[in-house]
């Protein structure tokens, strides 16, 4: 305990870490308020009294948008359309040669992608804000059902989607950690005290609180193997070549390159998730008996298809998403300029291949064992757990919050270990070096 007081009272003395830390809270207040500020025009206790509890995708929405989406805020839709826009553009980046330039030419790419990612942005919400409306606003609860008040209704959604992506990019930038995820993750913990003593209450009606012992059992062990995912790493050793300087010599150390087992974090569950919204979007658009067949296949996140589907895409997330942020070649030409080389390999390309092959061979366990997390919420339900706690067993809910509190805390471990303070993590002194060594990020 005296420990972590000497460690929260270094944090305050760092001046910059301080501030980026009242920067986060700071933006992070601001979303969770402006979650609850209902639509204009829209009946707070009559949506209230009307509302049969979101299921299937639009309690997952739900979780996501912090409550926002079932109280019809002015945040109801959350970031979502962001996060679909840019899953657009990162794979259209891959077919269009034209993005392909953009992303290597550095900054000035960079904004323009950006800048197109938000117009997409604003494409996708003007696209789901009617369907919003039309299914998630009972008619009763509309005060005066215009014209106006539906466009205006809509202009809303898309200027708080743009507003709830600026929070999250004005985070990343003067705050702490990535402000998307950090905004996902501040929705799913808002609802964890409900969703627990729901589930609490339900099991003590009924008369078994041994069963409600045995989930909060289960979901200590799931929390721990998905801390495990995340923070697993295969070790490849770095060899660095003697250098004798006047009286001193340098190098001639072993030091070791962490390659993670999930080097992709959460974004290909966040990818994944989106792009699942897609296909009830599309039945949405149509009565037939086939679409409407389809919708209900995907709308059921116990059934199988629903579930294999969603694993098969965060596997294949999973490597693309490797793909693009794990650069070997740059890893292989950092060692070749500072004497380092890994043993028995040759440096170059034959390092680049050596460390791309390594990586491979860990994604695929990495990926099948991130899908299994994800779909857990299934077999919770399934189990008799209720919806609102069964999406904290796992899934997207305890991947992202495992994996975005990981993330912020490896930040605060940096900004302490730059200024020669003991971390907040045992391990993270190695950790941090290792990975400054060689150029990697995260």
């Amino acid at each position: 305990m005296k420990k972590l007081f000497e460690t929260l009272t270094n944090i305050y003395k760092i001046e910059d870490l301080r501030v980026r830390i009242l920067n986060t809270l700071g933006f992070l207040l601001i979303y969770r308020l402006g979650s609850f500020i209902v639509l204009p025009g829209v009946d707070s206790v009559e949506l209230q009294s009307q509302s049969e509890g979101a299921q299937g995708i639009a309690a997952l929405l739900n979780l996501f948008a912090g409550g926002a989406f079932s109280r019809a805020s002015i945040f109801a839709l959350g970031i979502m359309p962001y996060i679909s826009a840019s899953i657009v553009m990162q794979l259209l980046g891959i077919a269009v040669p034209a993005l392909q330039r953009l992303q290597k030419d550095g900054e000035s790419g960079r904004r323009k992608i950006n800048q197109w990612t938000r117009i997409l942005t604003v494409a996708i919400t003007l696209a789901q804000a009617p369907g919003f409306v039309a299914t998630q606003i009972p008619s009763s609860a509309i005060i005066a059902d215009t014209w106006f008040w539906r466009l205006s209704t809509y202009f809303i959604l898309v200027t708080g989607t743009l507003f709830v992506m600026w929070i999250g990019e004005k985070i990343t930038d003067k705050g702490l950690g990535n402000g998307i995820s950090l905004i996902i993750m501040i929705g799913i913990i808002a609802q964890l005290p409900s969703a627990f003593f729901f589930e609490f209450d339900t099991r003590l009606g009924s008369g078994g609180l041994v069963m409600f012992l045995v989930e909060i059992v289960f979901l200590m062990l799931v929390t721990i193997a998905t801390i495990l995912l995340i923070q697993g790493t295969r070790r490849v050793p770095v060899n660095f070549a003697k250098k004798v300087v006047g009286n001193k010599q340098y190098g001639g150390v072993r030091q070791y390159i962490p390659l993670k087992v999930n080097a992709a974090g959460v974004m290909p569950i966040i990818f994944a998730q989106a792009l699942m919204f897609v296909p009830i979007t599309i039945a949405g658009f149509s009565d037939s008996d086939l679409t409407t067949s389809f919708a209900a296949a995907f709308a059921d996140i116990t059934g199988f298809w629903y579930n294999f589907v969603f694993a098969v895409l965060i596997i294949a997330f999973t490597y693309f998403y490797t793909a693009i942020t794990f650069p070997p070649q740059q890893i292989a030409d950092d060692l070749k300029k500072n004497g380092g080389f890994i043993p028995g390999i040759k440096p170059g390309k034959r390092t680049a291949d050596f460390l791309d092959n390594i990586m491979s061979k860990i994604t695929l366990p990495g990926s099948i064992f991130l899908a299994i997390v994800a779909i857990m919420p299934a077999f919770a339900m399934i189990a008799g757990v209720s919806q609102s706690f069964a999406y904290f067993y796992g899934g997207t809910s305890l991947l992202i919050m495992v994996g975005v509190i990981l993330d912020t805390l490896q930040q605060i471990e940096s900004h302490l270990l730059m200024r020669h303070y003991d971390g907040l993590m045992k391990s993270g002194k190695i950790k941090g070096r290792s990975s400054s060594a060689f150029g990697m990020a995260g």
